[in-house]
């Protein structure tokens, strides 16, 4: 499968845009005083977003907020390791850049995302090491660290697996009328890998997130609303984006001390016990890749048959 190109960082999010090598959304001033940070911009509409471009994520500013699509419309945005590293190193600029506020992730086209390029990622898995390493990223699950800054998670359409998982990550989480959630691997010979068995237990409930998670039934927004795990059903994808927008705005007007601090005094009360268990995702997930029931799930896919699982 080609790669298709990704953003580049280049340096922290200062200056008058985000700075990428393929910047794809339009451009808007940095906020000149961070005192000003809570002032509004001109809307964004998806409208004005190019899909042509090749970027598998797109990054905007706007004032003291950014806004990062992931941008792969083609495969239902379902996302690459090229794609799900640049969105590791937009996390870690945004983190460390004292002039943004606030940031939102959301998909262009019609879903969200259908999470992993499962062809894509084989080869990595298969080699035990984890996803992302290194210096200057953060990992977009969120296994071994949060991000000390607000993060608000914009959904639609379909909004499976890893994409269910990035938007479990998330501060906030506002969903469209039409999002449609699934956490489906064990149908697949796979099992939920990116946290989900954590957090969408923590937040939903055993019952709620077993009922879905072992059957891999898919569940709609109102009931995700229901469960907990969404603050908000927005009636369109375009209101959903402008809703995460003015939250975005009130948290950017916000003390930034007061807010980092409350984020970290919350991930205090939560995150002792699930540390061990996300640690453990990876070695998990690189297991079941090389067993032989991972493999019949891929084959029965592609021959659009029903799988037949055996246990090994």
């Amino acid at each position: 499968m080609n790669e298709e190109p990704v953003i580049e960082r280049r340096t922290v999010l200062k200056g008058a845009a985000l700075l990428t090598s393929l910047l794809v959304l339009p451009a808007f001033a940095a906020t000149p005083d961070a005192h000003d940070a809570g002032t509004p911009a001109d809307a964004t509409t998806l409208a004005e977003v190019p899909y042509s471009t090749g970027a598998g994520l797109t990054v905007e500013r706007r004032g003291a907020i950014a806004l990062f699509g992931i941008n792969r419309p083609h495969i239902q945005n379902r996302v690459d390791p090229a794609t799900f590293i640049a969105l590791a190193r937009a996390y870690y600029d945004y983190d460390h850049d004292p002039s943004l506020r606030a940031a939102i992730l959301f998909g262009h086209g019609d879903d969200f995302s259908r999470g992993i390029d499962v062809n894509a990622f084989k080869a990595l898995a298969g080699t035990g090491k984890p996803l992302i390493s290194g210096n200057n990223v953060i990992d977009p699950l969120a296994k071994t660290r949060h991000l000390t800054k607000p993060l608000i998670v914009v959904v639609h359409g379909d909004t499976w697996n890893m994409g269910h998982e990035l938007h479990l990550v998330a501060d906030i989480r506002i969903a469209a009328a039409n999002t449609r959630f699934g956490q489906d691997e064990n149908t697949h010979g796979r099992f939920p890998g990116g946290g989900s068995t954590v957090r969408f237990v923590r937040d939903a409930g055993w019952g709620n997130a077993m009922r879905y998670i072992l059957t891999g039934d898919h569940w709609s927004a109102d009931d995700a609303y229901r469960m907990g795990v969404i603050q908000e059903v927005a009636p369109t994808q375009q209101a959903a984006l402008e809703r995460g927008i003015a939250i975005a705005t009130k948290i950017a007007a916000c003390g930034p001390l007061g807010i980092r601090t409350s984020l970290a005094s919350a991930h205090l009360a939560i995150d002792t016990n699930e540390a061990a268990s996300l640690a453990q995702l990876d070695a998990q997930y690189g297991a079941l890749y090389r067993t032989q029931d991972f493999q019949e799930g891929r084959n029965a896919e592609a021959e659009g048959r029903a799988p037949v699982y055996q246990g090994k």
